[in-house]
């Protein structure tokens, strides 16, 4: 009997240990940061893009604006793209914060015939900076946020292959398509450091970052499999979308990080980026390949 009661005290230990040691990983690791910046938006004039679903829904229901306008935009059709700034720019006289938020883990083929994840990750935004720098720097001081992703760690900017066949890889395996995503989230990088570079004496900044694991529906093309086992299976491992949605506040709205321009953050905080992250030749000749792609 006292062997028995003390293997249950023992397991009981242990069991309060490890729901112990899950909470505290679940609020530090997971859930993370939250924005601390009182900043209010008064009068100013934001671009959510993927406002539809998921962080880009969340941050227009968390604001409490009674002004938010829906626009359409499809970021896979360069013709949209170019409809909807000339549209803004007609209609909304100021552009203090423009968040590239949207983004698509799926394969195909744009209406201009890129890649897809290419097309919508990297090169609609693009083009929709550019078009709407103008209008941000009238109103400066003003920001460009670029929702990226740890998995730019692990991407690679394939010239040859942007060149020959407008998309990042050609496979069509899974693993290709989580190999192209983690591409394009390198271009999102890529692109920051360049434009940061481009924006000195300017009253614009901009910053990618890294919004953690969301539970959103940014998988849906994936198989049903693979949907239910991300989505429900690690749940536990996944931020909300308020969650997620915390570093792009921060670099939208937090007082005194102009300095940081170009800088990619993570759980509200700066964070160095591996060398090919901020390598200035292939940040200058994605810029220049995307501008011919755009016809820029």
């Amino acid at each position: 009997m006292t062997v028995v009661v003390k293997y249950c005290k023992l397991l009981l230990f242990l069991l309060v240990g490890f729901l112990i040691a899950a909470y505290v990983f679940h609020e530090t690791v997971v859930k993370g940061k939250s924005c601390t910046s009182k900043a209010k938006l008064h009068g100013k004039t934001v671009i959510v893009t993927g406002s539809n679903t998921g962080i880009g829904k969340t941050m227009n229901l968390e604001s409490g604006s009674s002004q938010v306008v829906f626009m359409q935009l499809d970021l896979a059709s360069l013709k949209s793209v170019r409809s909807f700034a000339e549209n803004f720019l007609k209609t909304e006289p100021r552009l203090d914060i423009l968040i590239n938020n949207a983004g698509l883990f799926n394969f195909g083929r744009t209406e201009d015939g890129f890649g897809m994840t290419f097309g919508v990750n990297h090169l609609g935004h693009f083009l929709l900076t550019n078009l709407l720098l103008d209008r941000l720097k009238e109103c400066g001081p003003s920001r460009v946020v670029n929702v990226s992703s740890g998995a730019h760690n692990w991407g690679r900017v394939d010239f040859d292959c942007l060149n020959t066949h407008k998309t990042l890889r050609t496979g069509t395996s899974f693993v290709d398509g989580q190999r192209v995503y983690a591409d394009s989230k390198l271009c999102n990088v890529l692109f920051t450091y360049e434009l940061a570079k481009r924006l000195k004496g300017t009253k614009v900044t901009c910053y990618s970052l890294h919004p953690g694991v969301v539970r959103t529906d940014i998988i849906r093309n994936a198989s049903p499999t693979f949907q239910l086992v991300a989505l429900n299976g690690l749940r536990f491992f996944m931020k909300t979308p308020l969650q997620g949605s915390q570093t792009t506040l921060h670099c939208a709205l937090h007082e005194g990080i102009e300095h940081l321009s170009g800088r990619h953050f993570s759980n509200c905080t700066a964070r160095d980026v591996l060398a090919k992250a901020k390598d200035p030749v292939t940040a200058k000749k994605l810029w220049e390949i995307s501008e011919r792609f755009c016809d820029l």
